[in-house]
């Protein structure tokens, strides 16, 4: 806004204003003095050009953008959370666990939530919370495996399910895309808007989808996926159902307004599967490709996530050239076929198995 206040045209601009009387040359007593003036006032316009940008709530970022955010809508940033989930602990019978004893994973500690002593089974089950927050707390099953300190009478731990519950918090970009919803699809008397908004709302949610009356008169359904982009798990479900309409009593004790009987559900995975030929780059290990390819590969498939209404064959073929070590490829399958994938309104595409010969 302020492009043409430079140092330079301001400087010319006041040594206009001095009479010509006077020796404006430069290194003469009135140029010199002019200069440094100026110079902060090039600094002042400078300064008032980032303010002037800052009026737009899509050139701010970080806390600036959560407190702009908040001020207009209420909403708020949600928080990374914890990943948490119940360990299987066998040792000897009488063996006791304290609460803040760690169990591990390959990358990242949990402790234990709850004091627990080993029965005559010789096992026990233990809730446990990773001790970072975030996605790095998400391991696949038997992925907690060691104690990084042994603890007298423990032989052994697992986790029987995968951990899918440590979510990162909330980017910019969509804290900014919430905040438009809000604003430009106004929740007003339970509307499909607010309930999408109600479902959002919760820790964990990436997505909502709404269908009125999927069930008769006063219902509503709704179809979350997490923040992962990925199939909710059964505790995200029970918070938003919880938020909403606990019970899917219709009773007003949750957000939904009395007789409103609301189901939160979780999107079904859709597993896409890929097998190609392809010509390596003898420069790039099997590994390194893979990496590369499942990258590529899973950023598009959570890009689509409710969003797309199918997945492009031409798309997938173009995230292979693309990835990291693959010259060229033939013989594309995508689900055993060679068209579009159709993803219906309750599914959300999951990578698969990719076959790479």
């Amino acid at each position: 806004m302020f492009e043409n206040k430079t140092k330079e045209v301001i400087h010319e601009e006041m040594l206009k204003r001095v009479p010509d009387i006077y020796d404006k040359t430069i290194g003469s007593f009135i140029f010199d003095s002019t200069e440094p003036v100026a110079n902060q006032m090039d600094e002042g316009y400078r300064d008032l050009d980032s303010v002037v940008d800052k009026l737009s709530i899509d050139n701010l970022t970080g806390d600036e953008l959560e407190q702009r955010v908040n001020e207009r809508s209420g909403i708020t940033r949600k928080k990374a959370t914890f990943a948490t989930t119940l360990v299987a602990v066998t040792g000897q019978p009488g063996a006791v666990i304290n609460i803040g004893d760690k169990v591990s994973s390959d990358t990242v500690n949990y402790s234990f939530q709850e004091a627990k002593t080993i029965g005559s089974s010789g096992q026990v089950d233990a809730l446990v919370m990773c001790d970072q927050a975030g996605t790095i707390g998400n391991v696949p099953a038997n992925g907690i495996k060691s104690f990084p300190i042994t603890l007298q009478g423990l032989t052994s731990v697992t986790n029987k399910e995968p951990v899918t519950n440590g979510y990162e918090a909330e980017l910019d970009t969509e804290l900014l895309k919430r905040y438009y919803e809000r604003i430009q699809t106004p929740p007003t008397s339970g509307n499909k808007a607010h309930y999408k908004n109600w479902a959002k709302e919760v820790t964990g949610v990436g997505e909502a989808k709404v269908f009125p009356l999927w069930n008769g008169d006063n219902t509503v359904k709704i179809v979350i996926i997490d923040s992962n982009k990925a199939p909710a798990g059964e505790d995200l479900v029970a918070d938003v159902q919880n938020h909403i309409d606990p019970g899917i009593t219709g009773l007003g004790d949750g957000e939904a307004p009395i007789g409103a009987f609301c189901t939160v559900v979780s999107a079904s995975g859709l597993s896409i599967n890929l097998s190609f030929t392809a010509v390596k780059d003898p420069a790039y290990t099997d590994l390194q490709i893979r990496v590369s390819l499942e990258e590529n590969i899973q950023k598009y498939l959570s890009e689509s996530a409710f969003v797309e209404p199918q997945l492009s064959y031409a798309k997938i073929g173009a995230l292979i050239l693309a990835s990291n070590g693959i010259l060229d490829y033939s013989n594309l399958l995508i689900n055993g076929g060679t068209s579009n994938i159709l993803i219906n309104d309750e599914e959300v595409p999951v990578l698969g198995v990719i076959t790479i010969d």
